[in-house]
């Protein structure tokens, strides 16, 4: 399948996201980073970085959605679990541990437009809203395994909660420490409880 400019930037853009931020991601540094004319940005992107960065945060949430939900039809909680983890763990290796990921980026870093930008608040609440919505797919995501392997909405909605919010934090601490140690041991103590959660429901 053909890559498009515009797709290409997109891509470019939650990947220098990843490893730096929103606000250290310039729009010449997009440009650079993929290799692509500038006169793409405003032919592609009409809003400027506001809407790069809004593309790329949604573009974000899919690749890591379509996969998870693949996974979990197919492999169930505890595989779908499996799959989350090395997804990220490979991220992780892959760049030796500078990326991240691009929607907590989103969530922690306050947005900063460029000259051109009228207003910075809205284009935060804009971001921080697409954020919370990757978030909540996910979650969604997981909680529909669970659901369909027994457990109640209730329950099923917290863990879905607790397996993100801890996936993402652990992305952040294996950074620091440079080691996906952190990562081992919170998959495994995740699956623990999914497996004991679950096979409460069997009895």
């Amino acid at each position: 399948m053909t890559i498009t400019t515009r797709d290409k930037m997109i891509a470019g853009t939650a990947d220098l996201m990843s490893r730096r931020g929103v606000n250290a991601t310039s729009m010449r540094d997009v440009v650079r980073h993929t290799a692509t004319p500038r006169g793409s940005i405003s032919h592609h992107f009409p809003d400027g970085k506001r809407q790069l960065i809004a593309e790329a945060v949604t573009f974000a949430g899919k690749q890591v959605s379509i996969p998870l939900e693949k996974a979990m039809n197919e492999r169930g909680v505890i595989g779908g679990l499996k799959a989350f983890v090395a997804s990220w763990r490979r991220r992780l290796e892959a760049t030796g541990f500078e990326a991240g990921c691009p929607v907590l980026a989103v969530a922690v870093d306050r947005y900063v437009g460029e000259a051109s930008d009228k207003d910075d608040a809205a284009a935060q609440q804009h971001l921080l809203d697409l954020a919370d919505g990757v978030f909540a797919d996910w979650r969604q995501l997981m909680r529909t395994s669970l659901l369909r392997e027994g457990l109640a909405a209730e329950r099923a909605e917290r863990l879905a909660t607790l397996v993100v919010a801890s996936i993402e934090g652990t992305v952040a601490m294996c950074r620091a420490n440079r080691s996906a140690a952190a990562l081992d041991q919170v998959h495994e103590e995740l699956e623990t409880i999914l497996s004991a959660a679950l096979a409460r429901t069997t009895k």
